[in-house]
């Protein structure tokens, strides 16, 4: 498992630790090309999806996407806010690798 960084939920990063959990501030592009993590754009990451934004499948697509990324089953991801917006904040319990964007941070 990666080691967490320290928690700063007031500092300008798009994502902090609360225990095991790593909280994450997205800003989503749903009817992409494909699905992709990009850089971070401020205090947000951005996060591409195939999906459409209807009924809020784009934020499944990218819940199962991420869940893939971050090696954990999608239970483990709680969208907190914006399933129906580009911008959400996620929860991912303890995930067992973080994509390289994290590593630049």
């Amino acid at each position: 498992m990666p080691s967490p960084k320290s928690s700063n939920p007031t500092g300008s990063s798009f994502f902090w630790w609360d225990g095991d959990t790593l909280v994450l501030n997205v800003l989503g592009k749903p009817s992409a090309s494909r699905d992709l993590i990009g850089k971070p754009k401020g205090t947000q990451l951005k996060v591409s999806v195939t999906a459409a934004p209807r009924a809020g499948r784009a934020t499944y697509h990218m819940v199962r996407f991420l869940a893939a990324e971050f090696d954990v089953p999608r239970s483990s991801i709680e969208v907190v806010f914006g399933r129906m917006n580009v911008n959400k904040q996620l929860r991912i319990k303890a995930p067992q690798k973080l994509p390289s964007v994290f590593q630049d941070e």
